[in-house]
């Protein structure tokens, strides 16, 4: 395999300064003679010169890129962008920024070090952070002067960043007031941590539901574990009559363990999620669920990202509103 030719083999055998022949390969030809221009660009040609795409980004202003960076926990056990609210994120942060002249990079980042050198290499102009914590953005704040956006909210209150949040509290409100207007009485909440919007979700879902009895479960993160736990509390499962899951992919994955179990959805248990992916609809029963609105929140991070960039004044807090939409999945209470 033939080494890759370099800037200063160009320069040495034309014997030019490798400054000259940057300049050139950056299109800054102001300063250059169009013969010696010339002399450069048919040697690159010649030689096959394959440009640094990173190098060539940091020359100039702008590099016209939003990176998105996905915290790669192990929760998802190495399928991060299968997660179904990432991968509908990702879907909706594509056809804006396209939409904008502009190109996306996608990365998974397990520490927020890793997000700060790929978006310095690459000089992006501005960079869409989903599901890392407020220690996070406190580095990034301190280590970089690029633009970014929260895109899960949970840091309060934001500084030189923006932070698009939605009404988590109020979606699962909405959900506790459904279930209480089909007359369920008694319910379950899960979720695999009790802090953040999964918080504000299990706690807006139990004054929606009051006066019924909202009960808790923390499930484990791991996938195996959380179908033992599940096979655990199967009684428990029996005597509720209804449950609210944090997400979607828990209220899916729940809808499967309990038809396995012979527990019918919404005949004998309602259940509701979180977010409205598209797997809602294609779901058997049709899933009840809080759509966030995933076109609204991309545009937005996509124009305020360029106005932070611009050095305009932003609404740094964003909160959306959200809208239960109900589906087959949830059925009035039986006798």
């Amino acid at each position: 395999m033939a080494e890759r030719v370099r800037i200063c083999d160009i320069a040495e055998e034309l014997g030019l300064s490798t400054a000259t022949v940057s300049n050139v390969i950056h299109g800054k030809t102001g300063k250059v003679s169009a013969e010696t221009a010339e002399r450069v660009t048919a040697l690159l040609e010649e030689r096959e010169y394959i440009p640094s795409m990173a190098g060539i980004l940091l020359a100039r202003n702008s590099s016209h890129i939003l990176g998105v960076f996905v915290n790669d926990h192990p929760k998802y056990e190495g399928h991060t962008l299968d997660d179904f609210f990432i991968a509908s994120s990702l879907n909706f942060l594509s056809a804006e920024i396209e939409r904008s002249g502009q190109f996306m990079m996608v990365k998974k980042a397990k520490r927020a070090e890793e997000i700060v050198q790929f978006a310095s290499m690459w000089n992006m102009d501005g960079i869409v952070v989903i599901d890392f914590c407020e220690q996070d953005y406190a580095l990034l704040r301190s280590r970089m002067r690029i633009p970014f956006a929260v895109y899960d909210g949970l840091c309060r209150p934001p500084q030189r960043f923006l932070n698009l949040t939605i009404d988590n509290f109020d979606g699962g409100r909405q959900v506790g007031q459904h279930f209480r207007a089909l007359g369920h009485e008694t319910a379950l909440c899960i979720s695999d941590n009790d802090t953040g919007i999964d918080r504000d979700r299990m706690l807006g879902f139990r004054r929606g539901f009051a006066p019924g009895n909202a009960a808790q479960l923390i499930v484990p993160m791991r996938k195996a574990e959380r179908r033992a736990f599940y096979r655990q509390h199967l009684e428990t499962f029996r005597r509720a009559a209804a449950v609210f899951a944090v997400s979607d992919a828990y209220a899916v994955e729940l809808i499967g363990f309990l038809a396995e179990q012979g527990i019918r959805v919404p005949e004998d248990i309602s259940v509701a999620g979180f977010d409205d992916t598209p797997i809602c609809e294609m779901l058997r029963p049709a899933l009840t669920t809080v759509r966030q609105d995933g076109a609204l929140r991309a545009g937005l991070a996509v124009e305020k990202l360029r106005e932070l960039k611009e050095g305009r004044p932003v609404e740094t807090e964003i909160m959306l509103p959200v809208s239960l939409v109900v589906r087959n999945s949830t059925a009035p209470r039986r006798g």
